[in-house]
């Protein structure tokens, strides 16, 4: 921070100071600063109680309780020169502890702060003020949508490195680095905005909640790769018992099971999703011999769906490589209870399917012209 000297047209740096130095003290001093001028952090804020201690069995107490104008509670704590190492653990107790606050607590709550500094006042009426509304439209406190902001002379690395891995979990949490000035027996506060970069929130929620997102997935995907598994092991095991098609195949974690038909190129699959399970054969040689192979299927479709017995669906995927012929059936993966129905659609039909099939692939195959 610079004093502009007018008289010279030349800045002069104010050198900081501690608050210790200056003899100034973290309650009666940079608490009451914030408590009375709380939009010094950036927006506006209502404070609802200092020095709160209204937790059960426990004597502890946060600096400043205050809500924003989304009806989000604000844990405010107070540091002066150093952070001190375990201010991110103090903060996220006291916003466990106020995360079951109901509307009408926060109301009495803020009551008794009035009637300690503002004789007459009424909390709903502040409230509602402070909110542009009805006290009873207001919803406050909802769901786990705690914030906390963290105000400090000097924050250490203990504490900066947890904030920001607490973000990656969408904790809304603020660094406020704190540092006081004097010059000629005048004294200046000057409160930036450390973590997260003031401009740089809305990179900052997107890439935390990128990274759940990626969490989730990573959650997800392992039990995906589980219940295919378990799955094909169970069709399988009944399969086996009715047909050797599949012998020579094991379960596997993708959503399809494939076996050989006799020529390169060709399998026939069994696929289970979760909104559908099917077979078909899979047409994936070279694009012009799909085309000529799947057009020589498709000129008998009449005959093949009465062979079925039940209609066939047709991909012939005129932009991508691969064709697909497929009989479609019901049936979710993921909902054991259906097991057995799948298998009592996928197994025969796999069967009757690949009868049906399996001689006129290979004649089409034979029928290609060489190139």
């Amino acid at each position: 921070m610079y004093l502009i000297n007018r008289a010279t047209n030349r800045i002069e740096p104010l050198q900081p100071r501690t608050f210790s130095e200056l003899g100034l003290r973290e309650r009666s001093n940079l608490q009451e600063w914030i408590a009375n001028h709380p939009v010094a952090l950036g927006e506006e804020l209502l404070i609802i109680q200092k020095e709160f201690s209204g937790f059960a069995d426990t004597a502890e107490r946060l600096d400043l309780l205050a809500l924003d104008k989304g009806g989000n509670l604000v844990i405010i704590e107070n540091k002066l020169d150093d952070s001190g190492r375990d201010v991110t653990w103090q903060a996220l107790k006291y916003a466990s502890y106020c995360s079951s606050l109901s509307k009408e607590q926060i109301r009495s709550i803020f009551q008794q702060y009035l009637d300690q500094h503002s004789l007459g006042s009424s909390a709903a009426e502040r409230l509602a003020e402070f909110f542009q509304a009805e006290y009873e439209e207001l919803e406050l406190n909802p769901g786990v949508s705690q914030r906390i902001m963290l105000i400090a002379g000097h924050f250490r690395k203990e504490v900066t490195s947890t904030v920001l891995w607490l973000m990656n979990y969408k904790l809304q949490v603020q660094c406020f680095e704190a540092t006081v000035y004097s010059l000629a027996g005048e004294m200046f506060l000057s409160l930036e905005q450390i973590i997260p970069l003031r401009g740089a929130e809305e990179y900052i929620i997107g890439m935390a909640e990128k990274t759940q997102e990626d969490a989730v997935r990573q959650k997800e995907v392992p039990h995906r790769h589980r219940v295919r598994r378990e799955f094909w092991g169970y069709l399988l095991e009944k399969m086996n018992g009715e047909s050797d098609l599949f012998r020579k195949t094991s379960p596997g974690p993708d959503s399809w099971i494939s076996t050989g038909s006799g020529a390169s190129g060709i399998a026939f699959n069994m696929v289970a999703i979760r909104n559908e399970s099917r077979v078909e054969v899979y047409i994936n040689r070279e694009r012009w011999e799909n085309e000529q192979i799947f057009d020589s299927l498709a000129a008998r479709r009449a005959e093949f769906e009465q062979a079925m017995g039940t209609p066939i669906q047709w991909f012939r995927n005129d932009e991508g490589k691969g064709c697909r012929i497929a009989v479609v059936g019901e049936g979710n993966l993921y909902d054991r209870e259906r097991w057995g129905e799948m298998a009592d659609f996928l197994i025969p039909t796999m069967v009757r399917f690949a009868s049906t099939f399996r001689v006129a692939l290979l004649e089409a195959v034979r029928m290609l012209p060489a190139r």
